[in-house]
């Protein structure tokens, strides 16, 4: 490991560290790569550090964009890993035309229309192409706006799933849900596309969770904006878990990374002090758990450890954020109302009455779809 103390360098490093690394690298066959703990590498810097190594050189964008493009798998993910390399292909162009070096064979050849040159016709290809990628994802965002809407007409709420890479989000989700599909895997962005998936709490009532981009500490900036656009359920949800790692050396400094990246989304203060904090993976902690705090709930995803409280205080708080109604209605046996009900409520339980074409029904219902239910048959119902 060599220091980067001078990183504006033409070689990045001083000129004993660069000569010695470069020594190094090429006397050993078992090295691939390198990799430079800086943001992001100018042009001249990559040739120059590859000329020296004879090996191909990373800096953290190459990095976390190749991560991203191996574990994206839905089109609006693509569409964003595109959009996001679209300033770094810029900027290399850029940087490579300030070096008078406007065609690889160092001439200014006109290579396009009336005259154009390369780096004329270079400039102008990735405007177009940033132009159909962007047009393609409002597309893909207005039909995600379409089911965002028919969620809300349905009124079932949205609990989104935060937390930093490899916390166990995925896990927990799957543990909560029982949905088969989602296989969790330990690696850092094993979720790299924000989907849903439906479960039931205690008392039965539908909600949808959903499972986030793990978040990541000094994000290079030319993602941010990318990676922010991944977040959007998160601003609308009506409740957020916050996953940590409670096992990690580093949870501590996960966990203000990930607080602050909200802060950054400006979300409602509701959202953030209604959030619930989960501590997983307590099974493979080493020594006495720390004290926790309010909202805070110990589970182990993989073992079902805790799983019964948090789903109870999930409950609680998506009641209180929903406004959602506890009632029992006295309907016909055999009645359109049970239907009704089925439909636009959560039902806990039915029971039948004393009266054995009476039916007890114990539902969890918006104060909305009540008024829809009474205006809908006010003289068939009785609220007990």
């Amino acid at each position: 490991m060599y220091s980067t103390k001078i990183p504006n360098k033409k070689t990045v490093f001083g000129k004993g560290n660069f000569d010695e690394i470069a020594t190094r690298v090429r006397a050993r066959s078992d090295i691939s790569a390198v990799f430079i703990n800086l943001d992001q590498l100018n042009a001249v810097q990559h040739v120059e550090l590859e000329k020296a190594f004879g090996v191909p050189v990373y800096d953290r964008y190459t990095i976390v964009l190749q991560i991203f493009v191996e574990h994206a798998k839905t089109k609006e993910a693509k569409l964003q890993i595109a959009c996001a390399e679209i300033p770094y292909l810029r900027s290399r162009l850029h940087e490579i035309h300030k070096g008078n070096v406007d065609h690889p064979s160092g001439k200014a050849h006109s290579v396009g229309g009336s005259g154009e040159t390369y780096f004329e016709t270079r400039h102008r290809l990735l405007k177009e192409r940033e132009t159909k990628i962007r047009k393609a994802l409002e597309k893909v965002r207005a039909k995600r706006q379409l089911l965002k809407q028919n969620r809300i007409r349905k009124e079932i709420p949205t609990v989104a799933v935060v937390g930093y890479t490899n916390s166990g989000k995925t896990s927990l989700i799957k543990a909560l849900t029982g949905a088969e599909k989602l296989h969790p895997r330990s690696q850092m962005f094993a979720t790299l596309d924000v989907t849903a998936h439906a479960g039931a709490l205690p008392n039965r009532m539908q909600v949808l969770y959903i499972d986030t981009v793990g978040f990541l500490s000094d994000l290079p900036t030319t993602l941010i904006e990318s990676f922010k656009a991944t977040l959007e359920d998160v601003i609308h949800a009506d409740i957020l878990i916050h996953v940590r790692d409670i096992s990690h050396p580093d949870t501590d400094a996960q966990k203000d990374n990930v607080i602050r990246t909200l802060l950054s989304l400006e979300l409602s203060d509701g959202l953030i002090d209604d959030m619930i904090e989960v501590r997983n993976k307590i099974d493979i902690y080493k020594g006495a758990l720390p004290a926790d705090e309010e909202a805070t709930v110990d589970v182990s995803a993989t073992l079902g450890t805790g799983l019964g409280a948090l789903a109870e205080l999930i409950e609680d708080k998506v009641m209180l954020v929903t406004g959602k109604l506890i009632k029992t209605f006295l309907v016909p046996n055999g009645g359109e109302q049970l239907q009704w009900l089925y439909k636009e409520a959560s039902i806990e339980s039915v029971e039948v009455h004393t009266d054995p074409q009476l039916l007890l029904v114990h539902t969890v219902i918006s104060e909305a779809a009540l008024a829809r239910f009474t205006d809908k048959f006010p003289n068939d119902v009785h609220q007990l």
